[in-house]
């Protein structure tokens, strides 16, 4: 059993859908075994987003990223990483295909409901880097 990590984004929180989104989790196998209610630090975020901090719409997204309290969770699951992937469906959600996520709730590329670990390595960083070891359960 592998762990992953995700952020219910800004917009998701927004749309009051985290119980929608959950639930697809949850029907999939997936167990929730860390969860709490954050607002996300501009310190964080640059941390977390540093692949394009340098870039010129990051503004953008730390603003968007900040802007309410956001949902992040710890999953458990066989092959979890690629699995929770393609339920959500490609980053950008005008491409992502109906019954997926993000074809379902998201708008755009960056209004895209929820972020996900992209590889079992990222998913430990992010992990640690949200939780505590001792609040993820399992």
């Amino acid at each position: 059993m592998q762990k992953t990590f995700v952020i219910y984004k800004p917009d998701c929180m927004e749309k009051r859908v985290v119980g929608a989104v959950l639930s697809r989790f949850e029907s999939a196998g997936f167990d929730v075994v860390g969860c709490k209610m954050i607002r996300l630090s501009p310190e964080v975020l640059r941390e977390h987003y540093a692949h394009v901090a340098s870039k010129p719409f990051y503004p953008e997204i730390e603003q968007f990223m900040s802007s309410r309290p956001v949902i992040v969770m710890a999953l458990r699951g066989d092959n979890i990483v690629a699995k929770v992937r393609d339920l959500l469906g490609p980053t950008d959600s005008r491409k992502a295909a109906k019954g997926t996520i993000r074809g379902d709730f998201g708008t755009e590329m960056m209004k895209n409901v929820v972020h996900a670990s992209d590889s079992d390595e990222n998913a430990q960083i992010e992990l640690k880097r949200f939780f505590k070891a001792d609040e993820i359960y399992g």
